[in-house]
């Protein structure tokens, strides 16, 4: 353990995206922390949510749909949005390693920027080292921001602070980075369309789930034809 933590403090560059990273992951941890006081949730349950989950765009929704008093659409959405995980585990499984212990809590450690920290070295090793630089660090700090926010939230009023624009802000900064992609981006705008015009004929939290019909977006979009060659 000690010569793995060695090479990754070794690795300069590595430390310095990780670091930039995680600064920006504390910050969002915060808000969530404060916002989840805010909106009732116990701050030990809140705690025990980033210790367990540790899942920024989950641990996000869940609670917002918990303040809107659907609980048992914050368990199904949370479900839907974590199924990403299973072509990531495929991706990465060589990555984490063989032993019960390194499964147990890689998986564990299984998030968006790890493995795409993880994907984006160009050899084994580093991959590896990037996988568990990335996530241990992240986690780390999410939960002491979380922490943290719980502490704000409970020594002042969130809303006063302005930590009210937090949750979809933070969401917002969660989900920004997939939408360079266009195909990601027309899914995105159409369920987000969904999502605002049913807001105001259906219960809390349905909206939400309604969103996920903006995959039927890539039905109606034109596949490029095949050209033959001659």
């Amino acid at each position: 353990m000690t010569v793995a933590v060695r090479s990754i403090l070794g690795d300069r560059a590595l430390v310095r995206d990780v670091a930039a990273l995680g600064l920006a992951v504390f910050a969002v941890s915060v808000s969530f922390g404060a916002i989840a006081v805010a909106a009732g949730i116990p701050p030990g349950l809140t705690v025990l949510m980033s210790l367990l989950v540790f899942a920024g765009g989950s641990q996000f929704l869940a609670v917002g749909l918990i303040a809107a008093g659907n609980p048992f659409a914050a368990i199904f959405a949370g479900l839907l949005l974590n199924a990403r995980h299973l072509p990531f585990g495929l991706a990465i499984g060589d990555v984490i390693g063989t032993r019960w212990w390194q499964r147990l809590v890689g998986a564990h450690l299984l998030i968006d920027e790890s493995v795409a920290f993880a994907l984006a070295q160009p050899d084994p090793v580093r991959r590896r080292r990037a996988y568990w630089a990335t996530g241990g660090t992240l986690f780390v700090l999410w939960n002491i921001g979380a922490t943290l926010g719980v502490l704000l939230g409970n020594a002042g009023d969130p809303d006063a602070l302005g930590l009210d624009a937090a949750f979809p802000a933070g969401l917002f900064a969660l989900l920004l980075p997939t939408l360079k992609d266009p195909t990601t981006r027309l899914v995105a705008l159409t369920g987000a369309l969904v999502a605002v015009v049913t807001t105001p004929i259906l219960p809390a939290g349905l909206p939400v789930l309604l969103a996920l019909t903006g995959l039927l977006a890539l039905l109606a979009r034109p596949r490029p034809r095949k050209t033959v060659s001659s």
